[in-house]
């Protein structure tokens, strides 16, 4: 058995080195991906996250191909401040899901620094167990500059997983900042893992990231944390009466789990199948995806803006300009915003 997984390896291994030995067109990646070849997708991915030209050409041929193909995948929000035991808990529910025969695409956002603009990627190091499956892919990428610590390519990322075959995307944010926000837009459902006795039962009444949640799980209930983990799921259900129903139809839920012991993971999937069969039901589910593309159309249009303002050399020099001013303090921000955008105006016309 143990030959029979060496020759295996060493197969794999010259397969990519063969890939790599050359740029492969985007019919080929496109081939590569619909059969489920990870490292074809694997390459793609790289190309949408490319910033260059000749790079975005390519992946704009990809993910158009990939678009068409048909997919009943379930997009999986998964969010929570750092400590709550967010890896932990895909490996487990990703495992879960792929002993089922369920193909699992996880797409992980790690935190830039702002300083090196370095990234740690460490989620396959993490989820080592679920890195070595066969019917699993996890993809860490780095969050940029991007809101709140989503890539800004993870859309594309998870169209391809989908081309791939994939049935389950689970988004895992960074947890800090507005990340929750923009994968909100993005996905299915939307599961926030929260923890007992760190007082966040008493910001379960605040909006925000709560009003957005379809689930609230209480992690690491177990041993000594049970009894205020049982605590925190009265306080939270109690809380999540004081908002307005969705307009989806859906009622939040909250539970918990202990990841680590592998305990109420079932539960949270047949809950997360009693949401789909119901927005799929009444249409709601089919209304989201539009209004997905509609997002990602509008801020890709954003970053398009963006990167041809700071590419522009009329821009650069009047930045360069009224940066001094406003470090002076020469010139009030707001005003030297005017005067940059009237002059650029009169430059580029």
């Amino acid at each position: 058995m143990k030959k029979e997984q060496q020759i295996a390896s060493e197969e794999n291994i010259s397969k990519i080195k063969r890939l790599r030995e050359k740029p492969l067109s985007a019919e080929n990646l496109v081939e590569g991906i619909t059969k489920g070849d990870k490292t074809a997708l694997a390459r793609a991915i790289t190309l949408v996250e490319s910033s260059v030209d000749e790079h975005l050409e390519k992946a704009e041929k990809i993910l158009e191909k990939c678009l068409a193909v048909k997919s009943k995948s379930v997009r999986i929000g998964i969010t929570g401040v750092p400590g709550v035991g967010k890896s932990t808990f895909i490996e487990v529910f990703g495992k879960m899901l792929t002993d089922q025969g369920k193909k699992v695409a996880v797409l992980a956002v790690d935190p830039s620094s702002s300083l090196s603009k370095g990234s740690i990627l460490g989620d396959k190091t993490r989820m080592q167990s679920l890195a070595r499956d066969e019917n699993a892919f996890i993809r860490p990428s780095p969050a940029g500059d991007s809101l709140g610590g989503v890539a800004q390519k993870t859309k594309e990322a998870m169209v391809l997983c989908e081309a791939a075959g994939y049935d389950i995307i689970l988004v895992e944010t960074v947890g800090v900042g507005q990340s929750e926000t923009a994968v909100h837009a993005m996905v299915d459902f939307f599961l926030l893992l929260k923890l007992a006795g760190s007082g966040d039962e008493l910001q379960g009444i605040k909006r925000g990231i709560i009003e957005m949640a379809d689930a609230i799980v209480i992690n690491k209930a177990d041993a000594e944390n049970e009894k205020q983990a049982k605590w925190a799921k009265a306080e939270f259900t109690r809380a999540l009466h004081l908002y307005p129903p969705k307009k989806n139809g859906w009622t939040p839920k909250v539970l918990t789990c202990s990841a680590l012991n592998k305990i109420g993971i079932d539960d949270i999937w047949q809950l997360i199948g009693d949401f789909v069969k119901l927005t799929k039901e009444n249409d709601s589910f089919a209304k989201k995806r539009s209004e997905q593309n509609k997002n990602w159309f509008l801020q890709g249009v954003n970053e398009r803006l963006k990167r041809s303002f700071y590419s522009n050399k009329s821009s650069k020099r009047l930045l360069k300009k009224y940066l001094v001013l406003v470090e002076n303090g020469e010139m009030a921000p707001s005003h030297a915003i005017r005067k940059l955008f009237f002059e650029y105006e009169k430059a580029v016309k």
